[in-house]
Order: C-alpha cells, then structure tokens, then sequence
C-alpha cells in the first residue's frame, strides 16, 4: 500500500463504522463463551483500540470504530476508502489467533467471524490470518480472458438438466492450468459471501449491492451448470 494511502486510513477518519465479533471452535463450530478480544490499528498494532468479550452465544457487543470518509468509498478515489483493525483472540483450551486487516467502512457493520482451533489439534503456535487489500483498492492481476462460447469435447464435460444450487462449490487455489494448485470445499453460501464482501463495498446503494451478488450468484451457478 502506498505510504500516503495508509497514513490517509490512519489519520482521516471523519466516518464511524461498527465492528462485531463471532468466535466458534473450528470443531462442531460451537460458540466460545469468554473469549478475549484485543483491536488494534493494523498501521499500529502495539496500541490497543478496545478490549472486548464474547458472551455466551461467541458473539462480541458491536463497537464503534473510526472510518475514512463515505464518499471515498462511492467514487473512485486514490484514498483508502475503509480503516484496517488487527483482531487477537485468546481463549482458555483454545490455540490464540491473530486476524490482520479486518475492514470498517462509514455507516456500516462489519461482522467478523472467527473459529478457533481446540489445543488438541493445534499447531502450539499462534494462527495468523491476514486479510488481502479490497479488491477495488488494491493491485491485482487482471482477470484471465475466456471465450464466451467453449467447445463442448469428450473431455468429461457435461451439461446438467437442470440448474442445481450446490452445498458446496470447489475453490480452485490457482490459475486454471496450475495442477499443482490445491483444491478447497468451501459451502456454497459461505463462498457467495465471501466474493461479494471482496468485490464490493457494503456501503453502496441497497440495489447496487443486490445487482452484484445476483451477478456473482449467476457466474458461479453458470460454472456449477456446466461443470467447467
């Protein structure tokens, strides 16, 4: 991120967001009672922000948190148009976890979920979790050009009778020829969410929003009917 980029989400922070927190065990993802939640600026982790505690349901209460601007967020700006939070998260018979970058927008809630790993599974070193610039903001490759019409083959594909809203989607962590790349199940509502949430600013009109999700719902459908 630019030097000017980051200083501008530390210091012009004319907008309030709202931030609350969900901590479950990876494990069954029961709630986690009395979990111990450290914010700090991410530009600034050695200051905490606010020390909170989840109660019996893993829930934080939902705190206020300075934000940039709204109209950064509406129109193409150089400014970073959200404030980036470290959350740390601690808790008894729990492996501590550290999630770098969670995003807090003007006017808006953010809700971060975050699963922790019982000790006797973990790794006996604390998990860290870091958060990638927005999409809209940061600098990332350009997407890889497809045909509009793709030759069907007797390669495997089919076409389904039927459009099916899958359980699971398979998330392919790499370029589409990379077979080294590994290939994660993630649930199909959690993967929805989580592209809508990395594409778009939650801060936008109610309909723009709703146009986009039905947009990624459609690409990801599309894929899932045709099997490519």
């Amino acid at each position: 991120m630019p030097e000017h980029s980051l200083h501008s989400a530390q210091t012009d922070n004319t907008g309030m967001g709202k931030l609350q927190i969900n901590v479950t065990s990876s494990l069954g993802l029961i709630p986690i009672q009395d979990a111990a939640i450290t914010i700090s600026y991410k530009g600034v982790p050695d200051v905490t922000v606010e020390k909170l505690t989840t109660n019996s349901s893993g829930q934080s209460e939902t705190i206020d948190l300075p934000a940039p601007p709204l109209e950064y967020s509406m129109t193409p700006v150089e400014q970073q148009p959200y404030s980036e939070y470290n959350i740390q998260v601690e808790a008894p018979g729990y492996e501590p976890i550290l999630v770098s970058g969670t995003e807090i927008l003007p006017d808006v809630t953010a809700v971060q979920p975050i699963r922790l790993n019982p000790l006797e599974i973990a790794t006996q070193q604390e998990d860290t979790i870091v958060i990638p610039d927005h999409t809209l903001f940061g600098e990332y490759p350009p997407k890889i050009p497809e045909d509009e019409i793709k030759p069907m083959d007797e390669s495997g594909e089919i076409v389904l009778s039927r459009v099916v809203i899958p359980e699971y989607v398979v998330v392919h962590d790499g370029v589409p020829g990379d077979s080294t790349a590994s290939n994660y199940y993630v649930k199909y509502r959690d993967y929805i969410k989580n592209v809508v949430s990395s594409e778009i600013y939650a801060t936008w009109p109610e309909s723009a929003i709703y146009a986009n999700t039905l947009v990624i719902m459609s690409f990801t459908l599309n894929r899932v009917y045709t099997e490519w």
